[in-house]
């Protein structure tokens, strides 16, 4: 069993609706390409941050529950800034993520300070998490649509159900940003629907004209404005945290990623091992949604914008909370 270290609960607010989703909100990057906490940072006529849409679209999307993880060194901001405003609206709930939280006999190598990745920050909800629930990023803008469609899909799935998941799958060509590079995970999908394949591409961009990814060879490869992509937004069932337990300790036991100190072990990995092994399958949800965000600070002025125009339509009114 994994040690969750520096592991407790906030209960904000609570009520009886416990099969409703749930949605696990990734909180703890470094925020490093954007030069600081972009998770807190206020795009919205009142401050309202990116994850204050997503969750005001979750909850009309019929979620029940809200689930943070982050780091323990911003917690404070956290509470200050984030989880105070969603008292009475939806309960709340606090989880950390830390480079010591690892599998009994294992270690943090010396010399890492990278969090271990996105799947690793999902484990950290094992023990909060007992109904079916999607993960995103905080910083990603999904738009009303894809919430409606996952929310929909894990609230349709029989109580108990077990290896049914689902991934919204965003149109490459809709999720760029104008300011650099973007990281994607790249998929395929069969005659059902289903996932066969999501590659984790780092470095993503127009390059003269066609949409292209950098390979392992560091080559450019083109790819079509509409090939799906994984924007981190899947639903899974409890059953995933145990896959991902025993899968994480391989991952450990493996000698190059351990001595590699950027080593990550990301939700597409987790998902591959799954759908190769035929043990789960993965729906390819498609939504009309377009994508937007900070991944650069030169993106904020567009995401402001947009926000804005949303807000002009009638979709989110001037105060969310």
């Amino acid at each position: 069993m994994i040690k969750f270290a520096e592991f407790f609960v906030i209960t904000i607010f609570t009520d009886n609706h416990i099969m409703k989703p749930t949605l696990l909100l990734l909180a703890a990057g470094m925020g490093s390409r954007y030069g600081g906490l972009k998770q807190l940072d206020g795009l919205g006529p009142n401050g309202e941050t990116i994850m204050d849409y997503s969750i005001y679209d979750a909850i009309k999307a019929g979620f029940g529950k809200i689930v943070f993880v982050i780091r323990k060194d911003f917690e404070q901001d956290f509470r200050d800034k984030i989880l105070s405003k969603y008292e009475g609206h939806i309960p709340a709930e606090l989880v950390f993520q830390s480079l010591d939280c690892l599998p009994e006999g294992f270690s943090v190598p010396e010399g890492r300070v990278k969090p271990w990745g996105t799947n690793h920050a999902v484990m950290m909800a094992a023990k909060t998490i007992k109904e079916p629930f999607c993960v995103i990023n905080c910083d990603d803008f999904y738009n009303r649509d894809a919430f409606m469609v996952i929310g929909k899909f894990l609230a349709d799935l029989p109580e108990g159900c077990k290896n049914k998941y689902a991934m919204v799958g965003f149109r490459v060509g809709n999720t760029l940003s104008e300011n650099g590079t973007v990281a994607r995970g790249i998929c395929s999908k069969d005659e059902n629907e289903n996932l066969t394949t999501v590659v984790e591409r780092t470095e993503i961009m127009r390059v003269n004209g066609p949409i292209c990814y950098k390979d392992e060879q560091g080559e450019w490869v083109p790819v079509d404005d509409n090939t799906p992509v994984s924007m981190n937004m899947w639903g899974f069932t409890p059953d995933y945290f145990d896959y991902s337990e025993a899968y994480f300790k391989e991952f450990l036991s493996d000698p190059k990623n351990m001595q590699n100190l950027k080593a990550e072990f990301f939700i597409p990995l987790m998902v591959n091992k799954l759908i190769n092994e035929k043990t789960a399958t993965v729906r390819v949800l498609d939504t009309t949604s377009k994508w937007f965000g900070v991944t650069y600070a030169a993106d904020r002025p567009s995401v402001v914008e947009k926000i804005q125009s949303l807000i002009n339509e009638g979709v989110y009114p001037e105060e969310l909370f």
